[in-house]
C-alpha cells in the first residue's frame, strides 16, 4: 500500500465523521435518542483513530538514529493498535453502557425528524468515505479476498479505515433501525437494542483489529510472493549457488530486512564472493524493492551436515534450500 493511497483513504473518513459527529451529536440533544448519543461517541472516536493514523505516519517517516538503528517504521503498527483500544473503549463499551441503560430505563424519541434526518446524511456520507477505502484498496489488494486483504496487508492504515467504515455504516443501519422501531411501537426500549447492538459490533470489529495489529507488532516476515522473488534473486548460478537458510522481517509497512546464509563455491576468491554479495543484493533490491536492509552471509554448503541439523538449513514453514542453479 503506498503512503499517499492510506492517506487519501484517512482524510476522507476525518472529514466525514467529523461532519457527522456533529450532526448526530444535535440530533441527540433535540430526540434525547441513546443511539444518536453512541453514534455520535463513535464518530468522535473515529475521528480521533484517523487521527492517530495520521500522527503514526508522519512520526513513522523519522530518520534512524544511533539508539534506533532501524527507524521508526513500526510506529504505524502502534498507533493502529491504539485504535482498536479507543474504538473498543470509548466505542463500543460506552455505546453497550448507553444501550443497557436505556433500555433499563426508555423514554419515547422526541422530534423524531432530527435523528432520521441525520442518519440518512450520515449513511451517504460514510458511504463516500467507504467507497474511497475500497477504491484506495483495490490499487494494492490485486487478486486477494477482503479477508486476505485485511489479514495479511503490511500496512494498517487501509484495513482499519475500511473495518471502521463497514462498522459505521453498519452501526447506522442499527441506529436507524432503533429509531424506527422505537417510533413505530411508541416504545423506546428498541432504541436501546439498536444501541447495544452497535456497541457489540465496535467491540467485536476493535477486538479483530487488535489481533491483527498485534501480529504486525511482533514482527511478521515478507509475504510469500517476495519471498520467492528474494530467493529467485540472490542465486546467479555462478558464485551463489543456493541458500542454506534465509530470514526476512518487516521493519514497517514499506522496509524490509532481509538475513540469509548463502552458499558459494569452495574456490572463490574472498573478492570474489564480496563481488557476488553486492551483486546479490542489487539484485535483491531490483525485485523486492521495499528490502531496504540486507544482510548476506557465505558459506559452504555441507548436504551432510544440513540433513544432521548441524548446519541450519531449514526456513520456518518450508523445506530446507539445498543449494541449485534455480534457487528455488
Amino acid at each position: 500500500m503506498s503512503a499517499s493511497g492510506g492517506t487519501k483513504a484517512i482524510v476522507a473518513a476525518l472529514a466525514a465523521n467529523l461532519s457527522i459527529a456533529v450532526a448526530k451529536f444535535v440530533a441527540f440533544l433535540f430526540s434525547g435518542s441513546s443511539s444518536m448519543l453512541a453514534e455520535s461517541v463513535h464518530s468522535l472516536a473515529d475521528s480521533g483513530n484517523q487521527g492517530l493514523l495520521l500522527l503514526g505516519g508522519k512520526r513513522a517517516k523519522r530518520e534512524a538514529t544511533p539508539e534506533h538503528p532501524f527507524g521508526y517504521g513500526r510506529e504505524r503498527y502502534i498507533y493502529a493498535f491504539l485504535v482498536s483500544i479507543v474504538l473498543f473503549s470509548v466505542g463500543g463499551m460506552f455505546a453497550v453502557y448507553e444501550g443497557y441503560e436505556k433500555i433499563k430505563h426508555p423514554h419515547e424519541i422526541e422530534a423524531w425528524y432530527w435523528p432520521v434526518g441525520v442518519l440518512v446524511f450520515a449513511i451517504i456520507a460514510e458511504i463516500f468515505s467507504f467507497r474511497t477505502a475500497i477504491k484506495e484498496s483495490n490499487l494494492t489488494r490485486g487478486d486477494r479476498s477482503w479477508t486476505e486483504f485485511v489479514r495479511r496487508s503490511k500496512a494498517p492504515e487501509l484495513p482499519v479505515v475500511l473495518l471502521e467504515d463497514l462498522g459505521a455504516l453498519v452501526g447506522l443501519i442499527l441506529a436507524l433501525g432503533g429509531v424506527g422501531l422505537a417510533l413505530a411501537t411508541g416504545n423506546g426500549v428498541w432504541d436501546g437494542i439498536g444501541t447495544l447492538c452497535i456497541g457489540i459490533l465496535l467491540i467485536v470489529i476493535a477486538i479483530v483489529l487488535a489481533v491483527e495489529t498485534k501480529s504486525l507488532l511482533l514482527g511478521e516476515s515478507a509475504g510469500i510472493e517476495d519471498v520467492q522473488k528474494i530467493k529467485a534473486a540472490v542465486v546467479d548460478g555462478d558464485t551463489v549457488t543456493g541458500i542454506i537458510h534465509m530470514r526476512t522481517l518487516h521493519l514497517g509497512p514499506e522496509e524490509l530486512l532481509v538475513a540469509a546464509k548463502i552458499a558459494v563455491r569452495h574456490d572463490e576468491t574472498a573478492a570474489e564472493v564480496a563481488e557476488a554479495i553486492n551483486a546479490a543484493e542489487n539484485r535483491i533490491r531490483d525485485a523486492v524493492p521495499i528490502a531496504r536492509v540486507i544482510y548476506l552471509e557465505p558459506d559452504i554448503y555441507n548436504a551432510q551436515a544440513a540433513a544432521t541439523g548441524t548446519n541450519p538449513g531449514k526456513t520456518p514453514g518450508g523445506p530446507a534450500d539445498a543449494p541449485s542453479d534455480s534457487g528455488h
